[in-house]
């Protein structure tokens, strides 16, 4: 638990860590409305504890995942990390907004080398259970009803976990003095061309049930990745339908479906 601050001190003794990768966090944006203080107790402290012990042991530099949720309902797509982020519309983006200005202070007084990654949309193997492709996936395998919000007209920009990791190790190995930069496909697909994909894919048709937007839940996201390019060297190279295949084959071996 990163807002341990005692048992986070002892692993920082025992390690003295030169680098930290920093994906620790209470995730979700519709939990948010159910158990608010996860997210202020996970996110914010625990990332305030993190950041006070980088600075007390000197660490050489943070990487953090932040996210897309930032953004909000933004104005113009594709969004860039030079756009205004200042109108959350869950509490969870509101918290990985603010973890983004807390790591900045701490650049500012400290001298502390930190690069936040905004993610969209990641999937691939080893996902959240919680999130689209791996509900939608295990209910093709098992026959049961999913549940579309905004009536299935939303867009993401779905972006594979290889990609994410790739890009997560080019940030440490730069270690830039400050830098916000997007992480995504850079391609908004809709959300019902991805339930077809999974449906192609497992050979299964999904029982549908249409549902209005959830509060906190954007109608597209859609990243603008040649900061990534230009600082990380980094470009997306996994496309949806390879990912969904990946996806799928690791569930199908996983799971023995």
């Amino acid at each position: 638990d990163i807002q341990d601050e005692p048992a986070m001190r002892k692993i920082f003794e025992t390690h003295k860590p030169d680098l930290i990768c920093h994906l620790a966090a209470q995730a979700g944006v519709r939990y948010a409305t159910q158990d608010p203080f996860a997210y202020g107790q996970s996110n914010l402290m625990g990332t305030l504890t993190l950041l006070e012990l980088a600075r007390e042991f000197q660490v050489k530099g943070i990487v953090m995942a932040s996210s897309s949720s930032v953004y909000g309902d933004a104005v113009h797509y594709p969004v860039k990390e030079a756009d205004v982020a200042d109108q959350p519309i869950s509490l969870y983006a509101a918290t990985k907004r603010a973890c983004e200005l807390m790591a900045y202070s701490y650049h500012h007084l400290y001298n502390l080398p930190i690069t936040c990654l905004r993610f969209f949309t990641v999937y691939g193997p080893w996902g959240r259970p919680d999130m689209a492709f791996f509900s939608f996936t295990k209910a093709a395998f098992e026959g049961t009803p999913i549940d579309v919000y905004g009536q299935g007209e939303m867009s993401r920009d779905f972006t594979y976990i290889d990609d994410i990791v790739d890009g997560i190790v080019m940030a440490l190995e730069k270690q830039l003095p400050w830098a916000v930069v997007n992480l995504g496909r850079g391609k908004p697909e809709l959300l019902m061309d991805m339930i077809a994909d999974i449906e192609r894919t497992t050979g299964r048709t999904i029982e549908k049930r249409f549902l209005p937007m959830q509060p906190g839940d954007v109608k597209q996201t859609w990243a603008d990745v040649s900061l990534a390019k230009e600082l990380l060297g980094w470009e997306p190279q996994t496309n949806l339908e390879e990912g969904i295949h990946s996806f799928v084959d690791w569930y199908k071996g996983y799971y023995g479906t």
